[in-house]
């Protein structure tokens, strides 16, 4: 089949308006196991979820804001990679959900968010109790685990991808120099730059999560949510859930209660197992991407020694 150039530039264009084109459908799926596709702009987003304009737009894909986790008074936001979701304590926005990367994190959202009701009269002990153990986990932290499990397999599922091609490319172009083959690995060089950066911006925003615990306590939605309904709250200075969403996480604890509850909101310790995990993971899809950035300069330290020789003698 023989493609002409007006078609090759009728896709270009075509793909370019894609890409420029701000989608404004949604899913919304809570705990119970409802879900509700919007198709809404940002400002009905902001009421729905009590959200400010400039959190929400860190979501906008056109602007290209790094990968961001995000606590605040009554949500999470998140911009992880091609994942744009915002998490309530009840409930898990997430953008785009027909995208063809977006929909296996969609489709786990749907398996592991609703709360498990055990069989009972069954005998199945063992059973009742991991579903007890899962719901007693903060839906919250069971919307960020799928999120992040999600976004950690995909950049290693690229990361094999790369991996794949680049060491037979490299092999044979240490066995044949041609412009062929140097193309071909500078084109892997590059997409194994490009992969790096994108795994260093998750890594780093998880370890600067990890190294601050009163941003690990913000995130905590149903904490908050119980001492802002607690008589106690009621009857000093409880949270205001309207100031503005930027002020700082130790504000946030200045205003509130007793030292009995300071002392629960930096417990951050289940959090923390959660978001470590993941950092690992991440980590060693990083270690991957090194060795195979390794492999690419000793081979680039070969070729430039031939050509050495070669000129020498």
């Amino acid at each position: 089949m023989v493609v002409t150039v007006s078609e090759v530039e009728l896709k270009v264009q075509a793909m370019s308006k894609k890409k420029t084109t701000i989608s404004r459908s949604w899913i919304l799926l809570n705990r119970d196991g409802r879900e509700t596709v919007l198709d809404v702009d940002k400002y009905a987003i902001m009421r729905l979820v009590e959200i400010h304009a400039r959190d929400l737009r860190i979501m906008d894909p056109l602007l290209s804001y790094p990968s961001t986790i995000l606590g605040r008074e009554k949500v999470i936001v998140l911009n992880l990679e091609h994942i744009k979701a915002i998490i309530t304590a009840e409930e898990v926005l997430v953008r785009d959900p027909l995208d063809d990367d977006v929909v296996p994190v969609v489709e786990e959202l749907r398996r592991r968010l609703p709360l498990r009701v055990s069989g009972q009269g069954q005998g199945e002990e063992e059973s009742c109790a991991q579903d007890s153990e899962e719901n007693e986990i903060p839906f919250e932290f069971r919307a960020l685990e799928v999120i992040l499990e999600g976004i950690c397999s995909f950049l290693d599922a690229r990361t094999k991808e790369l991996e794949t091609a680049a060491y037979p490319a490299l092999d044979e172009l240490t066995s044949k120099i041609s412009s062929r083959n140097l193309d071909k690995v500078r084109k892997l060089k590059s997409a194994m730059t490009r992969l790096t950066n994108r795994v260093h911006k998750i890594r780093e925003e998880l370890e600067n999560l990890l190294d601050d615990d009163d941003d690990m306590a913000e995130l905590y939605l149903s904490r908050k949510l119980a001492v802002s309904s607690s008589p106690s709250s009621n009857n000093s200075d409880g949270p205001n859930w309207h100031h503005s969403p930027n002020q700082s996480s130790k504000r946030h604890k200045s205003s509130r209660g007793s030292a009995t509850t300071l002392q629960e909101e930096n417990d951050v310790e289940e959090l923390e197992m959660l978001l470590e995990a993941y950092f690992i993971q991440i980590d060693g899809t990083l270690n991957k991407l090194t060795t195979v950035r390794e492999y690419i300069d000793d081979t680039e330290d070969y070729i430039n020694i031939q050509h050495f020789g070669m000129y020498a003698a």
